[in-house]
């Protein structure tokens, strides 16, 4: 009979997502997991399997906890075109915020992977296509109550804010101040 874990998988997923979000895949070696999950490299292997499968567990807590949380936002009550706003603001603000502005887990890692990673690709890209719909049938709801002209394209404006939501979320991560960040925001609502 195996001893049994001294250390609770779900907090050390948790853990390791904020160590690939802080350093990337790349730079992470098994020895940073070690030393942030308080683990030997056993006990990482035993449960885990290997780096990649822990980071892509890590990218699913990622897309459990910061996406959703997204889609929550988008989901609230209230004008669309506010929520919209309320929602860029508040992502910018955060990032700016962050001192180590790591940006957005899921476009860090299709930046860094999508050409040599096809599990990690295609993660981000279902976390991403979620978005989009939520976005799209924002937009819909929108039309619906008249905010947005009902004869445009939902799908292309949806694809519009998840270009918008992809760029402030790389822009915060070099800004220096929340101007150009507003600016780009104030345009993207005023063109719904």
């Amino acid at each position: 009979m195996g001893r049994p874990k001294q250390f609770d998988p779900d907090v050390a997923v948790e853990q390791a997502m904020q160590v690939f979000w802080r350093q990337g895949y790349a730079a992470t070696t098994p020895q940073d997991l070690v030393d942030a999950l308080g683990i030997g490299k056993g006990s990482l292997y035993n449960t885990f399997g290997s780096k990649h499968a822990l980071f892509e567990r890590a990218l699913c807590r990622y897309r459990d906890t910061q996406a959703l949380a997204l889609v929550e936002l988008i989901d609230a009550g209230g004008p669309v075109k506010e929520r919209v706003r309320g929602m860029l603001l508040m992502l910018a603000e955060m990032d700016l915020a962050d001192p180590d502005r790591r940006g957005c887990l899921a476009i860090n890692t299709a930046a860094e992977l999508a050409g040599t990673d096809a599990v990690a690709a295609d993660l981000v890209r279902r976390m991403l296509d979620r978005t989009e719909e939520a976005f799209r049938a924002l937009i819909e709801e929108g039309q619906r109550a008249g905010e947005i002209a009902p004869g445009r394209d939902a799908a292309a404006l949806a694809s519009m804010l998840l270009g918008t939501l992809v760029g402030l979320r790389l822009l915060a991560r070099v800004a220096e101040g929340p101007e150009r960040l507003s600016r780009v925001i104030d345009a993207t609502v005023d063109s719904l």
